[in-house]
């Protein structure tokens, strides 16, 4: 059985896309960057991913600093290396030339030891999607408080 512990999610990235696929994919970390990931020093608001040159990168994906390696520091927010195969690459690509689809990670975790990142194939959400999506999770809330109460 794998092993899996979450490290952070960008929650806001389901709230802001609709993902219609979602994949895992291996992340080149520094030394002082897994350190620093397994203290569970990082963030992923703001961060997404991009292919260039056939290789997949993540972009503004804040780890910070690993205190005890001083001079031997990672930079916070540098490009990281995305680890896929080139068929899962040139599928991406396809998928990410349609209007609208972006790369999103969802979450970080390191599974049996290895530093993992799920992306998400995602469309944004327009402004009233996420209105209605929020009226609906309230909907949701109030049915199940009308359930519990009448079960007591």
């Amino acid at each position: 059985m794998s092993d899996i512990k979450i490290i952070c999610q960008n929650k806001k990235a389901r709230h802001d896309f609709s993902i219609e696929d979602s994949f895992e994919v291996g992340i080149m970390l520094k030394g002082t960057e897994v350190k620093s990931l397994r203290n569970g020093k990082a963030n992923l608001v703001d961060s997404y991913a991009i292919i260039e040159n056939e290789e997949a990168w993540l972009l503004h994906f804040h780890i910070d600093a690993y205190t005890p390696a001083t001079q031997f520091n990672h930079h916070p927010q540098r490009k990281r290396k995305l680890l896929l195969h080139k068929k899962e690459i040139n599928k991406l690509i396809g998928k990410t030339k349609e209007k609208g689809c972006t790369l999103v990670p969802l979450k970080v975790y390191f599974k049996n030891g290895k530093a993992k990142v799920e992306l998400g194939l995602a469309k944004a959400k327009k402004l009233y999607d996420k209105r209605a999506a929020l009226k609906k999770k309230e909907s949701d809330r109030e049915i199940d408080r009308a359930m519990k109460s009448n079960n007591r």
